[in-house]
């Protein structure tokens, strides 16, 4: 089955759309669990607010120790839960992993020559994902395949843009952009990532992956295994 939009921007989803989902909640997270503690007892602002937030968001006391933060944290990955506190602190841990080579980002073999083309033919991109803005750009940079991130004009996650879940999002990435929703593509395997975007008029083609958390769902939007079956006009 191929789908073929017409659009000036495609938006990308990471996790089950990009790159495996196992391989990040294996991976990566057993990379930032151990570091956890170490971070959060930095002398940083952005580390500083996440601490709060992390306090907040768990329900520990104000002069909870790092190591307790660290605790409820590894609880919050546990579940995979979508924390910005979490997500925040993971992209610091990421950032330096991937510049120090103890990292490496994994993509679909679809993905980057898809990507290439889509570039090549005048289609701008972008990155909308849970993760940090701070762990996107290096997962992008450090690809088996080469370097992507020339190729991508602009990255979002919720802090930037919003929630996933929620239409005002994709309003907001829309304007940032300036790009009219109706010539936007929103690439994702959340149903529910995809029925906000609907909501925003964006068009949206699902990632139904085999082995991915999503595989399977009934989806409010086109669905396809691959980005070889996506063909994007302008």
């Amino acid at each position: 089955m191929t789908v073929s939009a017409t659009a000036d921007a495609v938006v990308l989803d990471i996790e089950g759309t990009t790159s495996a989902a196992g391989f990040i909640l294996g991976d990566l997270y057993d990379y930032a669990r151990p570091r956890l503690e170490e971070v959060l007892g930095r002398d940083d602002d952005t580390v500083r607010t996440a601490r709060v937030d992390a306090i907040a968001e768990t329900g520990l006391d104000a002069d909870a120790s790092d190591a307790e933060i660290a605790d409820a944290l590894r609880g919050l990955m546990a579940k995979d839960v979508k924390s910005t506190p979490l997500k925040t602190l993971q992209g610091i841990i990421w950032a330096e992993g991937f510049a120090a080579g103890e990292i490496h980002s994994q993509f679909f073999d679809d993905v980057p020559q898809r990507l290439h083309a889509w570039h090549e033919d005048g289609i701008r991109l972008a990155v909308y994902s849970s993760g940090s803005v701070a762990s996107q750009v290096p997962w992008f940079r450090h690809a088996p395949q080469g370097d992507l991130t020339p190729l991508v004009e602009d990255f979002f996650d919720t802090v930037k843009a919003g929630p996933k879940k929620e239409r005002t999002s994709f309003d907001a990435i829309a304007a940032a952009l300036d790009v009219a929703p109706e010539r936007a593509l929103f690439l994702t395997d959340h149903p529910d990532e995809v029925t906000a975007a609907l909501a925003a008029g964006w068009q949206v083609v699902a990632l139904d992956r085999a082995g991915e958390p999503w595989a399977g769902t009934a989806f409010a939007s086109p669905a396809v295994a691959s980005f070889d079956e996506i063909e994007v006009t302008r």
